[in-house]
């Protein structure tokens, strides 16, 4: 089915126009769920790029920390994600 004619079917179809919602509605929680993560990874590199620059000898240390870093900000990305297909499929 084309996304013209299940537009058309919506415009009186009540269950489609809330099915429409929901997508709309759960897509824009997941995008805004994804900004702070994005702007917390992004941060989080340019800082640890810094330190390196500062002092190269302890990349090893700086990096380690760095990946902490990013994997406890991508779980806030994971998170949103899981509420966005809950709101989806719920």
């Amino acid at each position: 089915m084309s996304a013209l004619t299940y537009l058309a079917e919506a415009a009186v179809d009540p269950k489609a126009q809330q099915n429409i919602a929901a997508a709309s509605g759960a897509g824009i929680a997941y995008g805004l769920a994804a900004i702070g993560p994005a702007l917390g990874i992004g941060y989080l590199v340019g800082q640890a790029v810094q330190a390196i620059a500062r002092q190269p000898e302890s990349a090893g240390q700086v990096q380690t920390t760095m990946f902490l870093g990013i994997a406890f900000t991508e779980a806030l990305a994971l998170i949103g994600f899981v509420v966005f297909i809950l709101l989806k499929f719920v």
